[in-house]
């Protein structure tokens, strides 16, 4: 059975650590905020994809 004190400090250190991830995303959010967009700039990630059906490789590729 767990003393009051034990769970007044478990209380105290959830309320903390959820304290902290509110912290780490108000940063995260004003870092991308702070972000300067390019719009119509093609994003390096996916520059070259070709969406719909892709075509099959040839058994060269495979080795």
């Amino acid at each position: 059975m767990q003393t009051r004190s034990n769970k007044r400090q478990k209380e105290l250190a959830r309320k903390e650590r959820q304290r902290e991830k509110q912290e780490r995303r108000e940063v995260r959010k004003k870092e991308k905020e702070s972000v300067v967009r390019v719009e119509g700039a093609e994003d390096p990630d996916i520059a070259g994809i070709v969406p719909g059906p892709q075509p099959i490789p040839s058994d060269e590729e495979f080795g």
